[in-house]
């Protein structure tokens, strides 16, 4: 058995324990076993820096129920890995190179790409020391990265199976464009934030119509040398007969056509849009219907190219200033505007997106979605929150193709190659035999093609093994809401379409970690705590308590590190609790193995197992912090700050039984500390060994859960030990306010309660040594009676009547001002309750236990104020 220090010191335990649990290779499942199975594939941490508390929180998610599953019976998979994360790891990396003045094109790709494997050695090798040391019950055995060999496989296998079923395909087509990065994005890749723009109106004359003009409101003047029509809503009694007409394009002095279309919002600005189709994905579609010419105006770099004229080679920004210049002095500025309006940007680097006629590969994403769709409509997969189904719904139904290309060089490149002399193109797993005669698509794959693919491709997919065979469908994905399109839709979808299975079974959208200015804590912003030195200040088991103790299913939660006080303070109260218990039946002498156990012993067991239900419904249901405060209320309320102080009156009065006494009290112990490894899994593997003797190779996680025994729970036993709670608690509330905590003074309890009467009659003893009080009378009244106490305090605890003998000299004059405030409450509160019961509208709507609900609050504050008056009234 091991010796628990006076102190809980974390830093002395973890790194032990990490060791113990690695040498016994309890987190390596085996595929053979017959224990029936339970699956989960870490969420990939990317690459490009280390993990937030947003990260450990996710992971403790994960990892309490590995365990829970673990200790219930089950053989368990947790598979750990990593994301290459291609735009965002590429950004870090040509940063990195910046500030030593050297370009990704000084290097050349492979040399650049060997930059970007040695940056993914570096982080990964922190992600995998803080995952290591936060507990994560992962199989290290198993680890992947989604540019390993067996992933870059079937992400090859998958393109050219889509690229043959013809749901693969190249085209032009309006993109969202990095440039900066130089690469096309998805819609998913772009965040949108509020910009204070300029909204210029800009006069374009008709065409032989001297003096008549036409005006249009745009954000982006600099776009005008794309512009190929002006288009006006058909219905639009302000233009017309304009229809038909043409329009001078300004600057260019070019004639462009003046359309009519009911696309066009005649509420916006003027009425009149720019048609401008190279640079705008509406514009494209008008473009297209009316066959208007496309002409490209910013290149790649976000500079004006050679059709801006006079303007090109200058950046788009500082071309609209001198754009609005020129404007301004030819007359055709009609007015500017302050505008707000969203704005693209990318997610990673954060250029503002620029739309961009482009030849890209894209997926045909509707015959994916729909059975990907039905799988959570039918329930067959389960969404926690639940809410978030139908935010999958509206994206699944709205669905638009997926641009998978990206003008990148780290990532998957795509698996085509065109023929150097014919232009044919060859599109396998593998590259063609005459090698030398092709050249491969430069084109690297979006980095959530790799992703889309990692529940079945992390075990071995396309081939059939054993890991495959046994932990495939997983049962959980925990992950934040905020990927719910780029990553768990597209996981469904792969999976149902190469598997013809789901992926998982239930989704825990878990909770959004901020700083205390309510931003997300982001690898970008860098406003996390370092995790390893909050584990460090406070121990991992109090980060991880903490973290889900504070995380109601469904809402965001604003974190500071000092809130790990939370935790600390509960794993001490643990240990402290543990050698006490410890250290009290090593101290008892007694060989007596029989004692009379009484309600307080039947009220723990019970408490235990209500814990027990109650943490596995939160579970069950994804209420991770109803879970852990199911144990933290039982552990430190109910065990330590009540049933630890009965134990030491029951030892005083049976000492000849005080060892069976805290032996059986261990047990107990034993059973929350087992419950409570999941979320806590170092300081209890550690009482877990300390509290009992052990084998040398023995540990908690591959222990037993207690079992919940329903006819255990006492519901009599609870309502008394409740009440008896309440009357100690009320006579030490009574002695602090009068200053009596030195004072013993008596006690008279009354009630009208026969029952209640025999429970008390039958604990005094709890009561007079718990308050420090001299005598405890429990009197039996009539119903109308009243008593008659002049001189002593006075309160009430449900349906009783508890009266503390004053001392000599008191204050009458402050004791009736106290009661005289009380009643005043109790009065405002009836009040509120009358006025909600006489409300005709609450009545007809509320739920009729609802009503009842309030009408026994109103019966109750009222016994309550009778007795407080005739309290008053006897000083």
């Amino acid at each position: 058995m091991k010796e628990l220090p006076k102190t809980y010191d974390p830093a002395s335990v973890e790194h032990q324990l990490i060791e113990f649990w690695e040498k016994n290779g309890f987190f390596t499942p085996q595929p053979d076993s017959a224990k029936p199975k339970y699956s989960i594939v870490i969420p990939p941490p990317n690459v490009t820096g280390n993990l937030t508390i947003g990260h450990i929180l996710n992971n403790t998610v994960q990892d309490v129920y590995a365990r829970w599953k673990r200790m219930s019976g089950y053989n368990v998979l947790w598979l750990p890995g990593t994301d290459h994360a291609g735009i965002s790891t590429q950004t870090k990396v040509e940063k990195k190179l910046k500030e030593e003045n050297i370009s990704r094109y000084d290097l050349g790709r492979k040399k650049f790409v060997d930059k970007v494997w040695e940056w993914k050695e570096v982080y990964h090798a922190n992600i995998s020391k803080q995952l290591i040391r936060m507990g994560a019950s992962v199989d290290w055995s198993r680890e992947r990265f989604t540019m390993d060999d067996g992933l870059s496989k079937a992400v090859k296998r998958v393109f050219v199976e889509l690229y043959k079923k013809g749901y693969i395909y190249r085209g032009k087509r309006i993109i969202d464009w990095d440039p900066e990065q130089q690469t096309a994005l998805s819609d998913e890749e772009v965040i949108h934030r509020e910009k204070k723009d300029k909204l210029y109106y800009i006069k374009y004359p008709v065409l032989n119509e001297p003096e008549k003009f036409v005006t249009i409101a745009t954000t982006r003047p600099e776009t005008m040398f794309g512009d190929t029509a002006v288009a006006v809503n058909p219905n639009d009694e302000r233009y017309s007969g304009l229809a038909g007409k043409k329009a001078v394009l300004p600057i260019v002095n070019k004639a462009i056509p003046l359309i009519a279309d009911e696309y066009v919002d005649m509420t916006f600005g003027t009425g009149a849009l720019k048609v401008t189709p190279a640079h705008d994905t509406n514009d494209y579609e008008l473009g297209k219907k009316y066959n208007l010419e496309i002409l490209q105006v910013i290149d790649h770099t976000g500079k004006m190219n050679e059709h801006a004229g006079r303007f090109s080679g200058i950046d788009r920004f500082e071309a609209r200033k001198k754009v609005v210049e020129k404007l301004e002095e030819l007359g055709l500025i009609e007015k500017i505007e302050d505008y707000t309006h969203n704005v693209g940007y990318s997610e990673r680097g954060n250029a503002q997106i620029e739309p961009f006629l482009s030849d890209q590969w894209f997926v045909n994403m509707k015959t994916l979605a729909e059975p990907a769709l039905n799988a959570v409509l039918s329930g067959e997969i389960n969404f926690y929150p639940e809410r978030w189904t139908k935010t999958y719904e509206h994206w699944m139904t709205n669905i638009r193709d997926w641009c998978i290309s990206r003008q990148l060089w780290w990532g998957h490149q795509i698996p085509v190659w065109y023929h150097k002399t014919n232009g044919d193109l060859y599109c396998e797993v593998e590259p063609p035999k005459d090698l030398e005669n092709w050249e491969q698509d430069p084109d690297v794959l979006d980095t959530w093609f790799s992703s889309w693919l990692w529940p079945f491709s992390t075990m071995g997919w396309p081939d059939e093994t054993d890991d495959l065979k046994k932990f495939y469908p997983t049962d959980l994905l925990s992950t934040a809401p905020d990927i719910i399109f780029f990553w768990v839709a597209r996981m469904i979808m792969a999976s149902l379409e190469f598997t013809g299975k789901i992926p998982f079974r239930d989704v825990y959208f878990h909770n959004v970690i901020r700083d205390e200015k309510g931003r997300k804590l982001s690898k970008s912003l860098g406003n996390s705590p370092d995790v390893i030195q909050v584990m460090d200040e406070y121990g991992t088991d109090a980060l991880r308590f903490t973290l889900v103790y504070l995380s109601p299913q469904g809402t965001d939660v604003l974190f500071s590190k000092d809130l790990c006080e939370i935790g600390r303070n509960f794993a001490n109260k643990l240990w402290n609790a543990a050698r006490f218990l410890l250290m009290k039946k090593e101290q008892s002498a007694g060989a007596d193995n029989s004692y009379e156990t009484d309600v307080f012993d039947k009220w723990i067991i019970s408490r235990l197992n209500h814990t027990i239900r109650d943490y596995l419904k939160a579970l069950s249901e994804y209420k991770i912090n109803e879970a852990s405060k199911a144990l933290y209320d039982f552990i430190w309320r109910d065990y330590c700050d009540w049933y630890i102080e009965i134990l030491k009156i029951k030892a005083n009065e049976h000492p000849d039984s005080a060892q069976k006494i805290f032996s059986d009290a261990i047990d107990i112990f034993e059973s929350a500390v087992k419950l409570l490894n999941p979320v806590m899994p170092f300081i209890t593997e550690e009482l877990w060994q300390g509290i009992k003797d052990r084998s040398e190779n023995d540990s908690i996680t591959i222990s037993e859960m207690p079992v919940l025994d329903e006819l255990l729970i006492s519901p009599e036993a609870e309502r008394d030990v409740t009440d008896i709670q309440e009357i100690i608690t009320a006579i030490r509330n009574l002695k602090t306010e009068l200053k009596y905590a030195a004072v013993k003074g008596k006690v008279e309890i009354s009630t009208a309660d026969s029952s209640g009467v025999k429970m008390l009659n039958d604990y005094p003893h709890y009561i007079l040594k718990l308050t420090k009080t001299e005598a405890v009378n429990i009197v039996k009244k009539k119903e109308s009676e009243t008593s008659e106490k002049q001189n002593w305090a006075y309160t009430v605890v449900g349906n009783f009547e508890i009266y503390l003998e004053r001392e000599l000299l008191f204050d009458a004059v402050e004791e009736k001002k106290k009661l005289e405030d009380e009643m005043i409450k109790i009065r405002s509160f009836m009040d509120s309750i009358s006025k909600k019961l006489d409300n005709e509208g609450f009545v007809s709507k509320a739920p009729a236990a609802v009503i009842e609900g309030e009408r026994k609050k109103l019966t109750d504050q009222q016994e309550k104020l009778d007795k407080l008056t005739r309290q008053f009234e006897s000083l």
